[in-house]
């Protein structure tokens, strides 16, 4: 599950001003992993995208990976 929080981290990092700022937090399950997305409040808007499109692409490739590895992904972005 490391390298999905790795994904996380590339991409969020890739998309703010501030990549030093992103911090991803994974709660692991049996089957199903969270992984919670917190960026600078400056660059949340960078995250979410125009009516929330860069965050369900980010989460579609979140489950692509990780249907990969057969398991499940959550991407949480927190405020």
């Amino acid at each position: 599950m490391d390298r999905l929080k790795e994904l996380v981290v590339f991409i969020a990092q890739s998309l703010v001003d501030n990549p030093e700022q992103v911090e991803v937090t994974e709660i692991a399950g049996e089957q199903t992993a969270v992984l919670e997305l917190k960026v600078a409040q400056e660059d949340l808007g960078k995250i979410i995208g125009k009516q929330g499109r860069t965050a369900k692409a980010t989460r579609t490739i979140l489950s692509a990976a990780a249907a990969k590895i057969k398991k499940r992904a959550v991407l949480e972005i927190l405020e």
